[in-house]
């Protein structure tokens, strides 16, 4: 069979859109693991130290220890969140198969 001029092979493949919210998802979580760090320095920061920066948190124990607790759930938070979104970011690109096509592993 002879191929005319305008055939294009790229019509044939599915049309991806884009990843433009996962990729924010990623960022905004980055962010958020971020500040969970920093707010868990400056608490562990005020239960230790007497820093004249840090003179509310040197007076308020209990506040500086619900900083790094608040600290370290954003933590958590942001990398769980982050690694969703790689993982998301990631599976655009698998095939796409059904599930019963793929081998059973007992």
């Amino acid at each position: 069979m002879k191929l005319k001029g305008s055939f294009d092979a790229k019509r044939l493949r599915p049309h991806q859109a884009g990843n433009w919210g996962v990729r924010l998802a990623a960022a905004l979580s980055a962010l958020l693991a971020t500040v969970g760090i920093l707010l868990a320095m400056a608490g562990i920061a005020g239960l230790l130290g007497n820093y004249e920066a840090l003179a509310e948190l040197n007076a308020n124990h209990s506040l500086a220890a619900i900083l790094v607790a608040l600290g370290l759930l954003l933590l958590y938070l942001g990398v769980r969140f982050w690694r969703l979104s790689r993982i998301r970011l990631r599976r655009s690109r698998d095939l796409n198969l059904s599930p019963h096509l793929m081998k059973k592993h007992d």
